[in-house]
């Protein structure tokens, strides 16, 4: 069985595994996983007990007839973006944030959460970021727009290498009359290699590199930057019409 899957969502999980956001304190293990390119059974078994993205995972699998909530194209969906998205019915996912979130938030927050679902909400890691009240990980606290940018998957294209880091072309997610937007291109360096082991090799100016808590986690092919533009215009639409960056402009309380 290909393990491909698994590495691939350890590439976008590992820098808030990192930070300690989310998920069991497992980051040596998972970076000596990913420089040495090796995955596991071990590997997912550290994945598994990511309480926010396994989920995901594993409804999106189920939703498309796929066993293995690690094959690729599952964790691609979710990270990035592809046609299994596509046929996922709206009461399915509705009924799956229910059942997740509903002792989490206040009743009128959850029906603006599970009110996305029918006007084409996907299961994708932006869809999560734009649409949640709060940060799901260890720490639930509000987001305001300088962790919802550097939570949501964002991409970037690289302009020069920098030992550790990449130097990047970036679009940061900006508040606009009260609305969620991509603001202008501007350089950002981001992680690619952590005590001096690296997590993405093969890199080069030029190439296009998704970006999470300011770490390059995949070079992406054309088509995968299609879709993560796709899901993350598609996310920011039924978030602006919730008014959520009118909530973050006012800020808490």
């Amino acid at each position: 069985m290909s393990r491909e899957g698994a590495l691939l969502a350890a590439r976008f999980s590992f820098m808030p595994n990192r930070l300690g956001y989310c998920g069991p304190e497992e980051n040596r293990t998972m970076l000596e996983y990913l420089a040495d390119g090796h995955s596991d059974r071990g590997l997912e078994q550290i994945l598994s007990r990511f309480a926010g993205a396994f989920p995901y995972y594993s409804f999106i699998a189920a939703a498309n007839g796929i066993a293995d909530p690690f094959d690729v194209r599952v964790i691609e969906a979710y990270w990035i973006g592809n046609r299994l998205l596509a046929g996922i019915e709206a009461a399915d996912l509705r009924r799956h944030l229910e059942d997740r979130f509903r002792a989490r938030f206040p009743a009128r927050l959850l029906r603006s959460v599970l009110g996305q679902a029918p006007s084409g909400g996907r299961p994708h890691h932006n869809f999560h970021v734009f649409s949640m009240p709060v940060r799901t990980g260890h720490q639930e606290t509000a987001h305001n727009l300088a962790t919802m940018d550097a939570c949501r998957i964002s991409w970037g294209t690289v302009v020069a290498e920098h030992g550790d880091t990449l130097l990047v072309e970036r679009r940061p997610l900006s508040l606009a009359g009260g609305e969620l937007i991509l603001g202008a291109s501007e350089p950002r360096g981001v992680f690619r290699r952590f005590d001096g082991r690296v997590l993405l090799d093969g890199a080069h100016p030029g190439d296009v590199v998704a970006v999470h808590w300011g770490c390059a986690c995949h070079r992406l092919t054309p088509a995968q930057r299609r879709y993560l533009a796709y899901y993350t215009r598609l996310h920011l639409a039924l978030a602006n019409r919730d008014r959520r960056g009118a909530v973050l402009a006012a800020g808490p309380g």
